[in-house]
């Protein structure tokens, strides 16, 4: 194995959640007066923290969104994750394989502590987690596609970042991987691989990941 440590997005890599949170976000800004598709919604949040929705709505028309905004999101998300979130196919059998190798692992999400809680919960892989393997930009001062979370998560594991490799899926999640002098395999499940093309590698199935990893 080449790496010390891999460092999982969550939210599209481990737990099937995009589809879900950003058909989410798509219907609750357009119900507040900002018309967004779901397409739309996948092209400018997808892998970053809530408080860009806020900076993009705001640079784009003058305008904040509710104070409530964070809650009531978070609230809706939550709910329908309760009733339909999968895992990625692929996800328990990866980190089987990782924990049978004796290769460490953790989660680095733009998500809060509570969205990967429940997601983790509701997909099934919280057994695979301890809680001190997971980092949020609920940790640090910037989400992504600043390195912090990143960085902040291989110090914490007590690994190099030249020794780490992120598996991300958004283009902002590998350019924070790239700024924290990381490798980054991009999972082009949800994404074109054009978008990721600044990863070291890009793969299309969970069940690669064990090959790129050698």
């Amino acid at each position: 194995m080449r790496y010390d440590l891999v460092i999982f997005d969550n939210d599209g890599v481990l737990v099937d959640s995009e589809p879900l949170a950003n058909q989410v976000l798509s219907e609750y800004l357009t119900e507040l007066g900002h018309p967004t598709s779901y397409e739309e919604s996948l092209r400018d949040y997808m892998g970053s923290a809530v408080h860009r929705v806020h900076d993009i709505i705001r640079e784009r028309t003058g305008r904040q969104l509710p104070a409530e905004f964070d809650e009531t999101l978070h609230a809706r998300t939550f709910h329908v994750f309760e009733q339909q979130l999968q895992p990625v196919k692929g996800a328990a059998e990866l980190l089987e394989y990782l924990v049978a190798e004796g290769v460490s692992y953790c989660v680095a999400s733009s998500g809060t502590h509570e969205r990967i809680s429940v997601g983790q919960r509701k997909a099934g892989l919280d057994e695979w987690f301890e809680e001190e393997w997971i980092f949020s930009v609920d940790d640090v001062g910037q989400g992504k596609p600043a390195p912090d979370l990143f960085l902040h998560a291989a110090r914490s594991m007590g690994v190099e970042p030249d020794r780490c490799v992120v598996i991300e899926d958004s283009p902002l999640g590998v350019e924070a991987a790239i700024a924290a002098g990381m490798d980054v395999f991009g999972f082009t499940s949800m994404t074109p691989a054009d978008r990721l093309s600044a990863a070291t590698a890009v793969f299309t199935d969970l069940g690669d990941l064990p090959r790129l990893l050698a």
